[in-house]
């Protein structure tokens, strides 16, 4: 903005919209929970409980074998796990600290110590941190029919 005698002149510059890549099911950007918003939602279910929704996040970490499921930030040093609908899709392996909208279903969920044990060996988790997990975990889940990955 340009000061001039006293006054804000605003300055009409094109504003970028991100670039992103899709994957899965075509969903747009508009209308995406932001992550606060996202964990009052999981916040809000018990176990049995669906809501659809979309919402834009962090990528924390994805699976290093397929790209078959990835972690999404949430506020508070929350997270959701994600897959994705009848294992139609993928999502780039490198897509670590990418931001994502994801749409599909949220639900809580219990994983077992067998499938936490998977899922830590896919995303190159050692051998030593796998054998510590002896206990299933609740989860905040989420399965997605569309994602978007900010290019």
């Amino acid at each position: 903005m340009e000061k001039t005698s006293g006054k804000l002149l605003a300055m009409n510059f094109p504003v970028q919209e991100p670039k992103y890549a899709s994957f899965g099911k075509k969903i747009t950007a508009d209308k995406a929970l932001d992550q606060s918003a996202m964990l009052k939602k999981y916040e809000g279910l018990k176990k049995g409980d669906t809501i659809q929704v979309k919402f834009k996040s962090k990528v924390t970490s994805v699976c290093k074998k397929k790209g078959c499921w990835m972690k999404m930030d949430l506020a508070k040093g929350k997270e959701t796990f994600v897959r994705f609908k009848d294992y139609e899709f993928f999502v780039p392996l490198n897509s670590d600290n990418s931001t994502a909208i994801v749409s599909g279903k949220a639900f809580i969920d219990v994983e077992t110590v067998e499938e936490l044990k998977h899922y830590a060996k896919d995303g190159g988790k050692s051998q030593a941190e796998i054998d510590k997990i002896t206990q299933p975990k609740t989860t905040y889940a989420f399965m997605a029919d569309g994602v978007l990955m900010q290019e």
